[in-house]
């Protein structure tokens, strides 16, 4: 236990830090670099342990879509409100999606009218209320990057095993390499190299990125979570832009392995197919989502019901889209800290506790 203890300090070792931010203001590019971090949870890491005042002048960190609650359209988030209002129907989901103002409504709202909202933690844990639950109808909603869809799809072949008629998911879940090549291909955008999420490469490991360097010229390096991973990472960043390098290197070796998790990748396989969704700011993107093979159809909440959705309508002066795709610091909204509050979201970057808006809110 000691020695486990010894190795997580070196995590937040403070002068380990300031040996790497040192080494970051040596190897900075004369000219400067704009450097996303895309994961949410980096977001909040970053502003927690104040990383942005440690970079030297010309090196600017700027939020990506990696916040998957974030990235949920109102469309999407409007016709599970539709499905809320099914007659005999549960809506289980994650504590987040609850709060997320849809065009007219939310689920938070729809609770409060009367209708079945559940928090899960899991989709087992749906699955668990549908068996507890034969007379009602189950629908968990699916929300997250390829970390959380293999966990909806074991639950879909749970369900299948056990003959389950009365479990349903809405699928809203996303895959990252292709939202990346639409922010990278962004002529309003300039960035200069990617710090690319950890928790979604222990899934798909290394290889589905390696098109944005050879392709589009960006360096990405894979960290992890904790400040010195944090900044180990922007050292191999900058280090990589110094030597003229682009290449996909992993800073987090004790969580990704180049190949991903092959059992996981092969349940999402197994029971989805990759398919066009729309991104809240960055629209249709094709190859991006997932949906449920013919297969596994009959666990389709939007087949199965078919729920008329209302029509969708953007809140007025909300520039989360414009944030998500980095064209805005949080801070630059008009309704930021003043009609946009943790307390009164107005958009889901500030519902979310990985949203970039509710990291400025309370850090800066």
């Amino acid at each position: 236990m000691d020695a486990l203890q010894a190795e997580l300090a070196a995590f937040k070792d403070p002068e380990l830090a300031r040996g790497l931010v040192e080494a970051i203001a040596e190897l900075a590019p004369d000219g400067g670099a704009t450097l996303m971090e895309v994961c949410g949870t980096h977001t909040v890491s970053i502003a927690r342990n104040g990383i942005r005042s440690l970079l030297p002048d010309g090196v600017q960190l700027s939020s990506g879509p990696g916040c998957p609650v974030c990235v949920t359209s109102n469309h999407d988030i409007d016709k599970v409100i539709a499905l809320a209002r099914v007659p005999g129907v549960i809506i289980a989901t994650f504590g987040d999606m609850t709060r997320v103002p849809g065009s007219t409504s939310s689920l938070l709202a729809e609770q409060a009218a009367g209708r079945d909202v559940l928090i899960v933690y899991s989709p087992l844990d749906a699955l668990a209320l549908a068996q507890q639950n034969p007379d009602r109808q189950v629908v968990f909603v699916g929300v997250g990057f390829e970390t959380t869809t293999p966990l909806t799809a074991m639950a879909v072949k749970r369900a299948q095993a056990l003959g389950l008629r009365n479990f349903t998911v809405y699928g809203a879940h996303k895959n990252m390499p292709e939202a990346l090549a639409a922010i990278v291909a962004d002529p309003a955008l300039h960035i200069d190299a990617l710090i690319l999420p950890g928790h979604v490469s222990t899934i798909i490991g290394a290889e589905p990125y390696r098109f944005l360097a050879r392709e589009y010229g960006i360096p990405g390096v894979i960290t992890g979570f904790e400040p010195n991973d944090i900044l180990q990472g922007i050292a191999m960043i900058v280090r990589q832009l110094r030597e003229g390098r682009a290449e996909v290197e992993i800073a987090y070796a004790r969580g990704v392995m180049p190949e991903g998790n092959p059992v996981a990748l092969a349940a999402i396989d197994e029971v989805f197919e990759t398919c066009t969704v729309t991104w809240r700011g960055l629209g249709p993107i094709e190859g991006s989502g997932y949906r449920l093979r013919d297969a596994f159809a009959t666990f389709d909440a939007m087949r199965r019901f078919d729920p008329e959705v209302e029509p969708t309508v953007e809140h007025a002066g909300c520039r989360c889209g414009d944030v998500l795709r980095a064209h805005m610091r949080p801070d630059e909204c008009p309704l930021f800290r003043t009609v946009c509050t943790p307390e009164n979201p107005v958009g889901p970057c500030m519902v979310s506790s990985e949203g970039s808006c509710a990291a400025y809110f309370r850090y800066y």
